[in-house]
């Protein structure tokens, strides 16, 4: 347990051989319950698992008891793990993708009530070291969902490649608009803690399963009301490789906060309350919509019959400018109504 809290940690794991049993092995002792989920891998990775399952879920002599203990009290926790088994070895058979594989996860943890549960990627590249500082702010109710920030400064994304970087600023532009939360950075970051209350309602059964999960929890969080916290911490990159194919991965996703910000709009601020931005949003996109079909036709008219450009080319113009305007009180409405839902921590 950590400061009177249950803590567990989800492992997704996809042909991450030789990497997922140093994870397990260097969980800290405060951690309740590892689930790790073999997303139905091709090379030695289930072997793997249960190999280092085995060990650790066997029961302690005296000696290694104390010792536990020990650490455990050097690690400012309150004892040893609240369950008989530490890890619980589970195995998909068939490839669900990261989102299906921590949905997995989530769906036990809340069975066994959790207080908090963590992700870390089954490839070693997030640190067990700080946890702690991911769990601190929902312990102290600062925060109902926390996330790694690896963006904040620039030390910290040296070892993030250029186009990484280029591909994540687009998102992270993106997944603040659709999910209200506007400090919010580095939204593709998998090390993730969350409660149990926000786990409980943010309805993970309909948890998108590609790798836009991160940005769909979000926008689930914030239509719950939840508050979040952005935790600073360096990019870490391994031998392994990554099976991202980033053309047809921002498309997808891309298309999932679309579909994501339209519903948020409706259940936040129509349906479980009223708030103006929404129709605000509305007005402006469908304006600045139909402003760029006059500039098209007006440009097409003038090539086409040397119609005078002055006339349609200055309305569109207009529309562009008011549906603009509607779009830019919009988004300022949702800053300030989301403002007090978001922590930043730096250290």
């Amino acid at each position: 347990m950590y400061r009177e809290h249950t803590i567990g940690v989800v492992i997704p794991a996809y042909n991450e051989e030789g990497f997922v049993g140093e994870v397990i092995d260097t969980m800290p002792h405060y951690v309740d319950r590892m689930y790790v989920i073999d997303d139905c891998s091709t090379d030695g990775t289930w072997d793997e698992i249960q190999e280092h399952a085995a060990e650790v879920n066997r029961p302690l002599d005296d000696e290694e008891t104390f010792k536990f203990r020990e650490d455990s009290v050097e690690a400012l926790t309150d004892g040893g793990a609240a369950f008989d088994n530490r890890v619980v070895p589970i195995q998909h058979e068939e490839n669900r993708g990261v989102g299906g594989a921590l949905k997995t996860g989530y769906l036990r943890a809340l069975e066994d009530e959790i207080d908090i549960t963590a992700v870390m990627g089954g490839d070693g590249q997030m640190d067990p070291d700080i946890l702690d500082r991911f769990l601190d702010p929902i312990v102290e109710d600062d925060a109902d969902y926390t996330k790694g920030n690896r963006l904040l400064y620039k030390d910290y994304r040296e070892g993030m490649s250029k186009w990484r970087f280029f591909g994540n600023s687009i998102l992270t532009f993106l997944t603040k608009i659709a999910s209200g939360y506007w400090k919010m950075m580095d939204p593709q970051n998998g090390y993730t803690a969350i409660s149990y209350y926000a786990l409980d309602n943010v309805g993970i059964e309909d948890m998108y399963e590609y790798y836009g999960y991160c940005n769909d929890l979000l926008v689930k969080l914030n239509a719950k009301g939840m508050k979040i916290a952005d935790v600073a911490m360096p990019a870490v990159y391994g031998d392994e490789e990554s099976s991202i194919k980033y053309s047809s991965y921002i498309r997808k996703v891309s298309r999932m906060l679309l579909g994501n910000f339209l519903w948020r709009l409706k259940m936040k601020y129509l349906v479980l309350d009223f708030h103006p931005l929404a129709i605000f949003y509305v007005f402006g996109a469908m304006t600045t919509f139909v402003s760029l079909l006059g500039l098209g036709w007006s440009i097409y008219s003038k090539i086409a019959w040397n119609n005078s450009l002055f006339v349609r080319g200055s309305l569109s113009l207009m529309l562009f400018m008011t549906g603009s305007l509607f779009l830019m009180f919009a988004m300022l409405f949702d800053m300030q109504v989301n403002e007090s839902k978001e922590v930043q921590i730096h250290d």
